[in-house]
C-alpha cells in the first residue's frame, strides 16, 4: 500500500474522481499551472488539460458562485480557496445559494459541489492565515462540513464528498499535510511515513460523512475532537496517564451524535477540544447535545478547552494554539472533581 502524506491523499482523490467522471473539475486561484500554494492540484492540470483544471481570479465570491452554476447544470466542481481565512466573501453565495438549491427549486436542481480550504495555525500565519471558522458553516441548513485529521481519510472523505449531491466544505489543517502534530512545536517535526494513516489505497475508496472515528479507546473521560486537536489529545492522554477515550468528528455535519452518546455513557466524563475561538465555537453545540442526552450519566461537568477569543497572534501563537500541556491540566481537573 502507498505511503502519502496529505497533500497527496488530496490531489489523488480529485485524480480518481476526475478521471472517473469527466464532469469533475477543479479550479480557484493557482490550482492551475502552479498546482496550488500547498501543491495538492500539482500535476492535474497537465494531465486533464486546461478545460477541466484551470486558475481563477482572486475572487473567492466568484469562484464558488461560477461552481454553483456549474452544478446547477450537471457538472461536479472540487474548488479551492487558498486559505480558510479568505472564504468570508463568498459566504453569501453558499449561504443564499448553495445550501438553499435543492430546497428552493423542489429539488429540481442540487448544488454537488466541493469548497476545499486549508485551515487552522501553528506555521506562524498570523490572524489571516491561521483561523478556524468551521462553525459558521455548521449553522447552515443545505451545508455538510467535513474535516480531516488524516491522509486516509482525507482521500476517503474528499472522494465522498465529490460524489455528494449536497455542497460539502471540506477543511483541511495545514499543519497536518506533511505530518501529525501533538503541539509540541520545539520537537522535530513528524511526517506520515511512520503513521498507519498515511497508509493510503490505491484508487477509489470511500470514508462515511457523518460517521465519526474512535481513535483511542478509554474510560476515564470522552474527548471531542477534529483535525490537529486529535494529535495534541493523544499527547495529552499519554503524558497525563489519564485513560480517555478521544473520537475524531471527521464530519461536524452530519454529527455522528451515536457515537458521542455511547461513550460519554461509558466515562462519564466530556471534554470538548478545538482550535477555533471558545464563544460560538463548534464546541457549544457539542456540549449542548451532550447535556440533553448524557445528564444523568455525567460525573462533571462538560468541560471546554478552546483557542481564546481574541484574533489568532503571530508572536503569541503558542500561548494561542491549544496544546498538550492546556489539554492535560484540563483532563486532571476534571478527574480529580468530585
Amino acid at each position: 500500500m502507498p505511503q502519502m502524506n496529505m497533500i497527496d491523499a488530496i490531489r489523488d482523490a480529485m485524480d480518481v474522481k476526475m478521471a472517473e467522471d469527466d464532469n469533475v473539475v477543479v479550479f480557484g486561484e493557482d490550482v492551475g499551472y502552479f498546482g496550488g500554494v500547498f501543491r495538492c492540484t500539482h500535476g492535474l492540470q497537465e494531465k486533464y488539460g486546461t478545460s477541466r483544471v484551470f486558475d481563477s481570479p482572486i475572487n473567492e465570491s466568484g469562484i464558488v458562485g461560477t461552481a454553483i452554476g456549474m452544478a446547477a447544470y450537471g457538472l461536479r466542481p472540487c474548488v479551492e480557496i487558498q486559505f480558510a481565512d479568505y472564504i468570508y466573501p463568498a459566504y453569501d453565495q453558499i449561504v443564499s445559494e448553495a445550501a438553499r438549491l435543492r430546497y428552493r427549486s423542489a429539488a429540481e436542481f442540487t448544488a454537488p459541489l466541493v469548497v476545499r480550504t486549508p485551515c487552522g495555525g501553528g506555521i506562524f500565519g498570523g490572524q489571516t492565515h491561521s483561523q478556524s471558522p468551521e462553525s459558521l458553516f455548521t449553522h447552515i441548513s443545505g451545508v455538510k462540513t467535513v474535516i480531516v485529521s488524516n491522509p486516509y481519510d482525507a482521500k476517503g472523505l474528499l472522494i465522498s464528498a465529490i460524489e455528494d449531491d449536497d455542497p460539502v466544505i471540506f477543511f483541511e489543517p495545514k499543519r497536518l499535510y506533511n505530518g501529525p502534530f501533538d503541539g509540541h512545536h520545539d520537537r522535530p517535526a513528524k511526517n506520515w511515513s511512520t503513521h498507519p494513516m498515511g497508509d493510503v489505497p490505491e484508487g477509489r475508496y470511500t470514508v462515511p460523512i457523518g460517521k465519526a472515528s474512535v481513535v483511542s479507546e478509554g474510560a476515564d473521560v470522552t474527548i471531542l475532537t477534529y483535525g490537529t486537536m486529535v494529535y495534541v489529545a493523544e499527547a495529552a492522554k499519554e503524558e497525563t496517564g489519564v485513560d480517555a477515550e478521544i473520537i475524531d468528528l471527521r464530519s461536524l455535519l452530519p454529527l455522528d451524535i451515536d457515537t458521542i452518546v455511547a461513550s460519554v455513557k461509558k466515562t462519564g466524563r466530556c471534554m470538548v477540544l478545538h482550535e477555533a475561538t471558545l464563544t460560538s465555537g463548534f464546541g457549544a453545540e457539542l456540549a449542548a447535545q451532550v447535556q440533553e442526552r448524557c445528564f444523568y450519566h455525567l460525573e462533571v461537568p462538560i468541560e471546554r478547552v478552546t483557542g481564546w477569543d481574541t484574533p489568532y497572534p503571530h508572536a503569541q501563537e503558542w500561548d494561542y494554539f491549544p496544546g498538550p500541556a492546556r489539554v492535560g491540566a484540563a483532563l486532571k481537573s476534571m478527574m480529580e472533581a468530585v
